[in-house]
């Protein structure tokens, strides 16, 4: 008795075969769940960084040590690699990208293998029932849904990618904005010092004009309120200055408080290499533009879906064959199954009607905010194209000013020293040309920013608008030598 227990112990039953089967199946499973068999990954974009470095030896998204000085290259970069948008759109697009080949996997079998052990007692008796089965199942013809899936995927795919490039330079031009804004405030915590300067002088000089008699006691007092108000527009400037170092850290991905040193403040050198016909700038944007690009592909993704809707209420055919095995205690068998199935839906209360209808109107709403988009585009090359013109021109302007607000300063200054001028004249003067500093400096910001602008509304903001002139002058050379 005991010999025969342990024989039939030692033979293999179709249901520890099965359970093997499965448990193999499952590891199987797991294995692959960090695999890639449909290539998906290699279809979703890259992660955000610079391309073509404009500087030998630059190396996107490295942590630069404590203390480094930060350009305008090093501004964009760490934008890019740090900013929470640009890790949230690209992990957008590689989620699309797994979405892609959940379509795909649509297109091939499925095997599943189920185990199933019950204890029943009927009038004393007691009995274990135990089953087993492996189902393949292949859905051979579903009337064109899996296709329109797998279109509308792929479009999706493209809209993702679009996102993503529409927020690089998004981030791109708030980069630019934060860098020439801190360098701008920080030229105006220079000019604010340099009239704080001035202002001590002429109350210096006022004051050493009343002592010896020469000067009224209004001229000193005008004096100092000049001098009072120049060392409050002083500490306004340090502290505009403050607030946006702590923007720039932000935009970079560090906190606000995060000591940040710039580099020499930039000469802005207007060109005129954005001087071309405002209808070609237009075109060129409607081609090159990545949202619109995106929600181009999001109308094209809409109706696929329409198709999708469609074939919900349309037949489908399915294959499943597979072993199966029972056991109630007391009769064993053990079977093969294979057969079709062909599902002919006949009514389903309308469902697939309003299915439709939804997918269609939501085709139409993509298509209308395409179209909305490309207006939007239009408005934006033409607004920033203006700007940058405006901008270009003031900038010519504003340097006429401050070299005559200069000059007028200067004679004002040395006329009254000399005692041939009034105290109202040198403060008039150190005022306007207070004003002239500010002008310039505005000026040059509403420059850079408005070329950076005027970039990214046509879609053509990248590394390029980093490299100074001189420097794609000489790359040019070099690669014609």
């Amino acid at each position: 008795m005991n010999s025969r227990r342990k024989h039939l112990s030692l033979r293999p039953s179709p249901l520890a075969a099965l359970a093997v089967l499965a448990a193999l199946a499952a590891s199987r499973a797991d294995a692959a769940g960090t695999a890639d068999p449909f290539g998906t990954e290699a279809l979703a974009p890259p992660p955000p960084l610079l391309a073509a470095p404009a500087r030998s030896g630059f190396v996107p998204c490295q942590p630069l040590p404590s203390g480094a000085v930060y350009g305008v290259l090093e501004v964009v970069d760490q934008a890019l690699c740090r900013h929470p948008q640009t890790h949230e759109a690209w992990a957008s697009a590689h989620a699309q990208a797994a979405e892609l080949g959940v379509a795909r996997a649509a297109y091939l079998p499925g095997l599943d293998a189920s185990v199933a052990v019950s204890r029943q007692r009927t009038d004393g008796d007691a009995a274990n029932p135990r089953s087993a089965s492996l189902t393949l199942s292949w859905l051979l013809y579903d009337s064109g849904a899996r296709d329109a899936s797998l279109e509308a995927a792929r479009q999706l795919l493209v809209a993702a990618a679009g996102t993503l490039d529409a927020t690089v330079q998004t981030v791109f031009l708030a980069a630019l904005q934060a860098y020439y804004n801190a360098q701008a405030a920080r030229a105006a915590l220079d000019a604010a010092q340099e009239s704080e300067k001035a202002s001590l002088e002429s109350l210096t000089a006022a004051e050493t004009r009343y002592r010896i008699g020469a000067a009224t006691p209004a001229d000193r007092l005008q004096a100092k309120t000049a001098w009072s108000q120049a060392v409050f527009d002083r500490v306004k400037a340090e502290g505009t200055l403050r607030t946006a170092q702590g923007v720039l850290a932000d935009v970079m991905g560090f906190d606000a408080g995060t000591p940040l040193a710039l580099d020499a403040i930039p000469d802005a050198a207007p060109g005129a290499a954005f001087e071309r016909d405002v209808e070609a700038l237009i075109a060129e944007a409607r081609r090159r533009r990545p949202d619109l690009r995106a929600a181009e592909a999001r109308f094209r993704a809409a109706q696929a879906n329409i198709g999708q809707a469609r074939a919900a209420g349309r037949p489908t055919l399915s294959l499943s064959a597979g072993p199966g095995w029972q056991d109630n205690g007391s009769i064993s068998s053990k079977g093969q199954s294979i057969g079709l199935t062909l599902t002919l839906p006949l009514f389903s209360g309308y469902e697939t009607t309003y299915r439709v209808r939804a997918a269609e109107a939501r085709a139409e709403a993509a298509h209308a905010q395409r179209e909305a988009l490309r207006q939007q585009v239009a408005l934006e090359v033409w607004t920033n194209y203006q700007n940058l013109v405006t901008a270009t021109q003031s900038i010519r302007t504003a340097a006429d000013l401050l070299s005559s607000a200069e000059q007028s300063e200067r004679v004002a200054l040395g006329r009254y020293k000399a005692g041939a001028g009034a105290i109202l004249d040198v403060l008039n003067a150190q005022s306007a040309l207070a004003s002239a500093r500010v002008q310039r400096i505005q000026a040059a910001l509403d420059w850079s920013v408005s070329r950076g602008a005027l970039a990214r509304a046509v879609g053509a903001l990248d590394h390029r608008l980093l490299i100074p002139a001189d420097t794609r002058g000489q790359k040019t050379e070099d690669r014609g030598q």
